[in-house]
């Protein structure tokens, strides 16, 4: 068995013009830096299928969803829902494509088609809330995957780990009331979305960091704060929101971390899963905006997924 890639053209649509850090680009330095390792040859491809309304519900408001649709645009103008977050007339195929991914890798590592996946999508996901848009979000993907997995799977325990460097306050604000998912994430504090630091929940495991945090403190945070957790969980199913925007290149944060501390996370994680959830990994791409960086970031998460 081996590992998806996930992905879909329309995702490259989704624009909100010249300069905004959530460009088309990124997609583009993945796939780029993924065909000059040579790892693309080694990745079984999948086109990313729209998501249901049926599916997104489980997570998100049904008004919430009728307004996003309503929301979107018909002609080149830009819809903004917030300074951040904006549509422009393909955003919400490419949005329901982000979603749907998630929903096709569950369903490859259950069925057994393959070891693990990876979505590389956007918009990406993990400030969506369950009915508010933010931080370029507008459907929770992997909220719509552990939902999914929950759902159509049966399972009765999924893990989500989120490495991003900003909190991921919409899959908190989820799944804060339901036992059957652990969260455990790292993120810089204070910095946006200035949540996470303090809570009492004993299924979500939030360790705030201070800007500056290098791969060492990384490391250690993860080894002291998630393991223990996710062992005591036996998680049947690992998902994984991958945000590479800690990444020591990326301007719009200011972590230290390098691709070799992606992959080392991406092995603690593999870990868990070989021994609780049968390998089975779920990954989708959330930030991650110095371009290079985010490439050589993704080529080595997905090495370690191969490996």
């Amino acid at each position: 068995m081996n590992t998806a890639f996930i992905s879909h053209p329309d995702c490259l649509l989704h624009n909100r013009g010249v300069n905004h850090p959530e460009c088309p680009a990124r997609l583009s330095a993945i796939s780029d830096e993924l065909v000059a390792s040579g790892l693309n040859d080694l990745l079984r491809h999948y086109q990313a299928p729209l998501a249901t309304r049926a599916q997104l519900t489980r997570v998100h408001d049904e008004q919430y969803i009728t307004s996003i649709f309503q929301l979107a645009p018909k002609d080149k103008t830009l819809k903004w829902i917030d300074p951040d977050t904006a549509m422009n007339a393909y955003t919400l195929t490419a949005a329901l494509r982000a979603a749907g991914s998630v929903v096709q890798a569950v369903d490859l590592v259950m069925e057994g088609e393959v070891s693990n996946a990876f979505c590389s999508v956007r918009p990406p996901g993990h400030h969506a809330e369950h009915n508010q848009a933010m931080g370029f979000c507008f459907f929770n993907n992997v909220a719509v995957g552990a939902a999914h997995a929950l759902d159509a799977w049966g399972l009765e325990r999924v893990a989500i780990v989120d490495f991003d460097v900003h909190h991921g306050n919409g899959t908190e604000d989820i799944f804060k009331d339901q036992p059957r998912v652990i969260l455990c994430s790292t993120f810089q504090h204070p910095f946006y979305p200035y949540s996470g630091a303090n809570l009492d929940n004993d299924h979500i495991i939030n360790v705030p960091l201070p800007a500056g945090t290098t791969g060492p403190e990384f490391r250690h945070a993860v080894q002291a704060c998630w393991l223990q957790p996710l062992a005591k969980f036996r998680p049947q199913l690992m998902l994984i929101s991958a945000g590479f925007d800690g990444h020591k290149e990326d301007a719009l944060a200011n972590f230290q971390l390098t691709e070799k501390d992606y992959a080392w996370v991406t092995e603690e994680i593999k870990t868990v899963a070989d021994e609780h959830a049968n390998g089975r990994i779920v990954s989708v791409l959330e930030g991650g905006y110095a371009l290079s960086a985010l490439g050589c970031s993704v080529a080595a998460h997905i090495t370690a997924l191969l490996d």
